[in-house]
């Protein structure tokens, strides 16, 4: 007489929530991802809004940079730029481990620190010379 099969037993859940704890590093190759989905998302919808508006005549135009220049606008701009600056000490960053080097914990922890740091400090010159140089 042939048995019933068996439920298989249940599978051991990973357990990497509980034992690791969030460091900068973990939260910075993190960041990489998502600033390198927001450039894409982001880059892609402006570019396009941008040549249908340039398509669509001046009057059009004229909307696209109102809103482009509003309070929103501007915020969408700041977040946008500090993703690029983000995104780009992280290539560094990691460009610098493809080498070997920063793999030891003290060394990742202050890469990542300064990749932060960075990608503040590069966002808050570039909007300063915009909003300074423009007067907007």
């Amino acid at each position: 007489m042939a048995s019933r099969p068996t439920a298989p037993a249940p599978r051991p859940l990973s357990p990497h929530l509980t034992i690791w704890k969030w460091r900068v590093h973990m939260a910075v190759s993190i960041l990489h991802r998502v600033t390198g989905h927001a450039l894409a998302l982001g880059a892609v919808v402006i570019f396009a809004w941008w040549l249908a508006a340039l398509a669509s005549g001046p009057d059009y135009y004229r909307f696209f940079q109102d809103i482009v220049f509003s309070p929103v606008g501007v915020i969408v701009g700041i977040g946008l730029t500090w993703a690029m600056f983000q995104h780009m000490g992280s290539g560094l960053r990691h460009f610098i481990m493809d080498t070997g080097e920063g793999y030891d914990l003290v060394t990742s922890r202050r890469l990542a620190q300064a990749t932060m740091l960075f990608s503040v400090l590069a966002t808050l010159a570039f909007w300063a010379f915009i909003l300074l140089g423009k007067g907007i």
